[in-house]
């Protein structure tokens, strides 16, 4: 075979439509390198560069180099409009399940600061006590009696123990304490009211409804009747007995009235003026003895007779 003829055999197509040689537009070797190579591809010619990266063939410093991150503020148009609708919602569903906490917690805190402020500190502490409705006790009577230290806590005041020291003034009936801050007592009593008086040693005791003695003159009170008692006392059977008769004469009866004279509780007797005397006897009908003897009071005699309402004598 002759040189001419083996070059123009190389020189023509291959057999299966590729080309053997470089130039040609089939897939050879250097088709591809080309093909790469305007891509910006690496090159495939032969062995692959021994600056890729190991095991790839790859060049992880290009791509490294290539890439530079920063972080930035995204705009407002940057989230959807449904995600800033949800952002918002639940921020005020959380707020308004904190609002009431915070509300508990605020709320406790001033309490606890208020309390020790009232019940620790002489701010709000007793400074007067004012006295209401005392005529036959004074003023400071009843601040002897009440004992209430100066600058203590106002709201640390035991107003019961108060109420019960002052009501152990005989005159006293009842009471009422109540604070009025910042830093007063005000005491309501009410006296007892005086029905009749007892002459004893040459004094005068004065006796309420209930046989209690709250008072001790020595002048005996104007407009009160006189009852002569051995032992006055709200337990003394022969006071409880004078008393009722006091409170059941008929006004005709209590004008006339001079003295109560009880010489045991089944012996009253009452006395008139003009030396006219009504035998009471004990206290029960009292009622109808005060009528029967004023209805008498017209007829002539000085001793009328009620001990038995039903059978009356005079004489």
């Amino acid at each position: 075979m002759s040189p001419g003829t083996s070059r123009g055999r190389s020189a023509g197509p291959a057999p299966g439509g590729r080309s053997g040689g470089p130039g040609q537009g089939g897939r050879g070797a250097g088709g591809r390198a080309a093909g790469r190579s305007a891509r910006g591809g690496p090159a495939v010619g032969g062995a692959r560069s021994g600056a890729g990266r190991p095991g790839t063939g790859r060049s992880g410093t290009g791509r490294a180099a290539g890439r530079s991150w920063r972080l930035v503020r995204a705009g407002a148009d940057a989230v959807p409009p449904s995600v800033r609708r949800f952002t918002r919602r639940a921020r005020q569903r959380r707020v308004r399940a904190a609002l009431p906490w915070t509300v508990l917690a605020g709320v406790l805190v001033l309490s606890l600061a208020g309390a020790g402020i009232v019940y620790g500190t002489p701010l709000f502490g007793f400074r007067t006590l004012r006295v209401v409705g005392a005529t036959l006790v004074t003023d400071d009577q009843v601040r002897q009696a009440a004992r209430v230290t100066d600058g203590v806590p106002l709201a640390r005041v035991d107003l019961d123990a108060v109420r019960n020291r002052v009501a152990e003034l005989p005159p006293v009936a009842r009471v009422t304490v109540t604070r009025q801050w910042p830093n007063t007592l005000r005491v309501e009593v009410v006296e007892r009211t005086p029905v009749a008086v007892v002459p004893q040693n040459r004094r005068f005791l004065v006796v309420d409804a209930a046989g209690v003695v709250f008072q001790t003159r020595s002048d005996r009170p104007a407009g009160l009747p006189l009852a002569r008692l051995g032992t006055p006392g709200p337990d003394d059977a022969a006071t409880k007995g004078a008393l009722t008769v006091l409170a059941n004469l008929t006004p005709e009866l209590r004008d006339r009235l001079v003295e109560l004279v009880v010489e045991g509780p089944a012996r009253i007797t009452v006395k008139l003026r003009g030396g006219r005397t009504v035998l009471w006897g004990d206290a029960s009908r009292s009622d109808t003895k005060a009528q029967v003897a004023t209805s008498l009071l017209a007829r002539e005699g000085d001793t009328i007779d009620v001990r038995t309402p039903d059978v009356v004598t005079i004489r």
